[in-house]
């Protein structure tokens, strides 16, 4: 895929989606960072239900650990493995508030040491809530940029080293975003809903799919004569 099949790819998932966000809810970077870690393995939906037990009651570091382990167990018990997930989000909560005046950090060394985070959600944290250029990439980045081409690679770390060296500079605020939207509504896992793509004449995926609702051609005996 050349540079400029590139720019246009992302001028169009711009134009449809001018002000892309994550679908987790949050207001601080700490309900960020802990929104993202309680994430993995698990749905949006899932930890903002969650949260919006969770942070009306405890929202800081202190707060959650005046909350205590079994407190937050119990308002996070929905999400899967939660038992290990308390556990890393009360150990972070004790490092912000002993060595960070209870902040996050802005650096990714300070954000990948701390219990519960790695690359990827020092990403999401480092672009979302102190808006860096940097492209976490989760299943869905990893599957389309792969599909459509767009930055190949065989690991997660190679797709995003070389989403970061291709992906024009004006788009690469909201690149995260965009990508990881379109992989998880448009260009699902199996089966991408081509007939409604906004980059479908700029993807080299095939075949292309149809739109299920469409009509199926028939002869005249009723006889399928169409694809599909």
């Amino acid at each position: 895929m050349n540079a400029q099949t590139r720019r246009e790819i992302f001028a169009r998932l711009k134009q449809n989606n001018p002000a892309p966000t994550t679908e987790l809810l949050y207001t601080t970077p700490f309900e960020l960072l802990v929104a993202v870690v309680l994430s993995a393995q698990a749905t949006d939906v899932s930890v903002n239900k969650a949260t919006a037990r969770l942070y009306p009651v405890a929202n800081t570091p202190q707060a959650i650990l005046d909350l205590g382990l079994e407190g937050l167990r119990e308002h996070i018990k929905t999400i899967g493995l939660f038992n290990a997930k308390a556990k890393n989000v009360m150990a972070l909560c004790r490092i912000l508030v002993d060595q960070y005046d209870g902040e996050v950090p802005r650096s990714r060394e300070a954000l990948e040491a701390l219990p519960g985070v790695g690359r990827k959600t020092a990403n999401v944290v480092l672009n979302t809530a102190y808006g860096e250029h940097t492209i976490a990439v989760d299943t869905h980045i990893f599957r389309l940029a792969n599909r459509i081409k767009l930055a190949p690679g065989k690991t997660v770390r190679e797709v995003e080293d070389r989403l970061m060296r291709v992906t024009p500079r004006e788009y690469l605020r909201d690149a995260h975003h965009w990508l990881i939207l379109h992989g998880r509504y448009v260009c699902k896992a199996r089966v991408p809903e081509c007939w409604r793509c906004p980059i479908e004449d700029l993807c080299p995926y095939r075949p292309k799919t149809r739109d299920p609702e469409e009509p199926t051609a028939t002869s005249r005996r009723g006889r399928r004569i169409g694809p599909g």
